[in-house]
């Protein structure tokens, strides 16, 4: 599989325009790196899996990977606009050559940005069969009633991909059925029956959530067929979950290369802390478990680009990369002692972005059950 170094080098050279300073400041003030954004957007970094023929790069899973894990191992945070890549699988694959011909273009311009992602609810949680938000038929429109919640960049997003019910639940039917994928113009919908309040969280995140008050949205927004939005979203779960893996490969490697040569450089007793063993192992173990994370990601990469279906992979490489990252983040604060807690040295920063991954896209016991019932044959557990 091709590394992309080329691809690496280049993110590098413009992550190094924001250093800490510039996120620190944004991290005082819970601010969007608006800057950062408009910077790899130019750059066509943010539109690099968008075919060529709608001005994009028509690049591969892989490269996209390898531009995330560069931004977070420069210690920036790719957190503020990933969505886009992964939420164009569903745009891509699934929507009208008319919605590609009006949205992708001007998504790989950066005039339009494609951010925010409509998903979870406050009451149902990952169990996305029992959504309740829906997107009632009225003529040419969906008429839309309902909240989402940790729906991350919706301030800083034009389109929202919203998965709403379209079919009311009946007997026979499976949860997941009847729900529907519809792309919202967050322009029109904003004070439309379109209301977003800012959740402040211990990481600057620029999460909200989302009330829908009967807005209406054209009904040609439909993306692929009603009733299947689902399948749509779960077909871009590998996606999501292989790119997240590869930002959390990266942060590991900022905590490692940072508690290194703070490791090299801080001398107690006379002598650098690295010489003792009490220091060097847990950095030599996290690095381990960061190489094993990182080659769990080029298998899930591999058999996503060979049109398999990695749903284990993906599901083992996010958990492994997440767990890589959150054990070199322990290791990093833990080295520098209490200069780990202080500000200017970026790593309680780090250490909490990074923490996030536990928890989301997907929490790790839902990937311990989706493999204890799809992979080892035990029963379902939920």
């Amino acid at each position: 599989m091709e590394h992309y170094q080329d691809i690496r080098d280049a993110v590098a050279k413009l992550c190094s325009r924001f250093p800490g300073e510039y996120w620190r400041a944004l991290d005082r003030d819970m601010a969007y790196p608006r800057e950062f954004v408009e910077a790899l957007t130019e750059a066509g970094w943010l539109s690099i899996l968008i075919p060529e023929e709608y001005g994009g790069s028509g690049l591969p899973l892989s490269a996209a990977a390898a531009v995330l894990e560069e931004i977070q191992r420069a210690g920036c945070n790719g957190g503020a606009c990933h969505a886009q890549m992964y939420t164009m699988g569903t745009l891509l694959r699934h929507g009208s050559e008319a919605q590609k011909q009006r949205y992708l273009p001007k998504i790989a311009s950066g005039e339009l940005r494609l951010q925010a992602f409509g998903v979870t609810e406050p009451t149902s949680g990952t169990d996305t069969g029992a959504l309740k938000t829906t997107a009632r038929l009225d003529g040419d429109h969906f008429v839309v009633k309902g909240q989402k919640i940790w729906t991350s960049r919706a301030e800083h997003s034009d389109l929202m991909l919203l998965l709403a019910r379209t079919t009311p639940l009946a007997d026979g039917m499976r949860k997941t059925d009847g729900l529907s994928v519809i792309i919202v113009d967050m322009r029109e919908a904003l004070g439309n029956g379109l209301t977003i309040r800012p959740i402040r969280t211990m990481m600057n995140h620029a999460t909200t959530e989302v009330f829908f008050d009967d807005l209406r949205v054209p009904a040609e927004n439909l993306i692929g067929e009603e009733g299947k939005g689902f399948r749509y979203i779960l077909s871009g779960m590998n996606a999501e979950r292989i790119l997240i893996a590869s930002e959390c490969v990266g942060d590991a490697k900022w905590f490692i290369e940072k508690t290194s040569a703070y490791a090299r450089e801080r001398h107690v007793f006379g002598r650098a802390i690295g010489m003792n063993q009490g220091i060097q192992f847990p950095i030599a173990r996290a690095y381990a478990n960061m190489r094993a994370a990182e080659l769990m990601v080029r298998e899930a990469l591999a058999l996503y680009e060979a049109g398999k279906n990695p749903g284990a992979e993906a599901n083992m490489a996010k958990m492994l990369a997440a767990d890589a990252s959150n054990e070199a983040a322990n290791v990093c604060i833990q080295t520098h002692g209490g200069f780990g807690f202080a500000e200017e040295y970026d790593v309680e920063r780090k250490f909490r972005e990074t923490r996030l991954y536990q928890v989301a896209p997907i929490s790790t016991n839902l990937i311990l059950s989706f493999l204890s019932e799809h992979v080892l044959g035990l029963p379902r557990s939920y």
